[in-house]
């Protein structure tokens, strides 16, 4: 992979990590862009990966968004990373759909639910491994 390219994907990829962050605390581009004192476009070039972001205004990012600059850079070149994308974008959706209840009930409802499907997902991937174990000790 060429250089320019791969600088580009990086650029795509903390872009993509501003606009997770800020899609969680449920902030708007504009939003985004007023905090950090850029126009609205700019800060849609940053989460595009269309203009570079610098070292100062990461930094700045970073503070606004409540998190530390590497959070930006977290899981890049990780096993898994064609997956990153299409499972960022379905946690994206359920923040923000999520943030749109405006039932409280409902909110505790599906976090109930969430924790639930978590625990029984990590049940049975757990009883998978020990049943996988056995056999091979057979």
């Amino acid at each position: 992979m060429q250089m320019g390219t791969r600088t580009h994907e990086l650029d795509k990829y903390v872009g993509a990590r501003i606009r997770e962050r800020r899609t969680m605390l449920g902030y708007t581009q504009q939003q985004l862009a007023d905090m950090i004192g850029v126009t609205y476009q700019q800060a849609h070039k940053y989460e595009r990966g269309i203009n570079r972001v610098s070292a100062g205004r990461l930094f700045e990012i970073a503070e606004v968004l409540d998190v530390p600059v590497g959070y930006f850079y977290d899981g890049l070149g990780a096993k898994g990373e064609k997956e990153a994308p299409t499972r960022q974008r379905m946690c994206l959706e359920l923040a923000r759909n999520f943030s749109m209840i405006k039932n409280d009930r409902h909110q505790e409802a599906l976090s109930q639910l969430a924790r639930a499907l978590a625990s029984s997902s990590s049940s049975s991937e757990q009883q998978a491994g020990t049943e996988a174990q056995s056999k091979t000790q057979e």
